[in-house]
């Protein structure tokens, strides 16, 4: 005999985010290896003190944007929805299950407007690299492969190695595209 199940109820539980996160999640390794307040004094001067609204903490939005680069996350509203759901990154983000995720147009505006025409990026980025670097984090050796399936007329005993510098901006670059092709779809302007 078939039968429809109840409707599901949750009894109300008591517990800590922390306890949702793995203990070995690259969100808690990041937390620990850096040092993230140094970016609200970096930032100071590109935010008004005496008016306007409270602005969401700079540190949660760069944190933000972190997480999309970290875990490959190609626009704004695709991570605000991603937040929405993950319990690490609302951890990493200190965001409770019941806050507000700040909204993806929040995110692209404070980009576009705010820190766009300064340094910021890259001086935090310098910064969070320096950090990296200094708790070992980070080594001087780079792999690059290609993959491609071509007989190559190569010799098979000469590699050469290629530091390769890519800015911050690559990745910002990235996130105003797919704004921008997500902003045509919808026809709204750009």
């Amino acid at each position: 005999m078939l039968r429809t199940p109840p409707p599901q109820t949750f009894p109300p539980e008591t517990l800590s985010l922390d306890e949702l996160v793995p203990k070995n999640h690259l969100v808690r390794q990041v937390d620990a290896a850096i040092d993230f307040e140094f970016i609200r004094e970096l930032v100071a001067p590109l935010y008004c003190h005496n008016n306007g609204r409270p602005a969401i903490d700079p540190v949660m939005l760069i944190k933000m944007m972190l997480l999309g680069y970290l875990f490959g996350i190609p626009s704004e509203r695709r991570l605000a929805q991603e937040i929405q759901v993950n319990v690490a990154y609302r951890w990493f983000l200190r965001l409770g299950l019941t806050e507000k995720v700040p909204d993806a147009s929040t995110l692209s505006q404070n980009r576009r407007r705010r820190f766009n025409h300064s340094e910021v990026f890259q001086q935090i980025f310098d910064n969070i690299v320096e950090q990296a670097i200094a708790r070992g984090l980070v080594g001087g050796r780079v792999l690059y492969t290609d993959n491609t399936h071509l007989k190559a007329s190569a010799n098979p005993h000469k590699s050469k190695n290629e530091l390769r510098s890519v800015p911050p901006s690559a990745y910002l670059e990235a996130l105003e595209k797919a704004v921008n092709e997500d902003r045509a779809t919808s026809g709204k302007k750009a």
